[in-house]
């Protein structure tokens, strides 16, 4: 079975360039407090990476 983590929006999409809206509808996240389980790809980590002000990681799952 694949690994999973769990990633919250924390932070607002107002204001902010357009590459990280896009990038935060990518993890499939466009509203704030809302949660998604993704698989755990360096692609998917690379992605909250790139927007760590606007996501936290919630848990890992094995």
């Amino acid at each position: 079975m694949a690994k999973t983590i769990v990633v919250k929006q924390i932070g607002s999409p107002i204001r902010r360039p357009a590459k990280q809206r896009a990038t935060l509808i990518g993890l499939g996240l466009n509203k704030m407090h809302k949660t998604r389980e993704l698989e755990d790809t360096p692609s998917v980590r690379g992605m909250i990476n790139s927007i760590p002000h606007m996501v936290e990681i919630i848990e890992e799952k094995d």
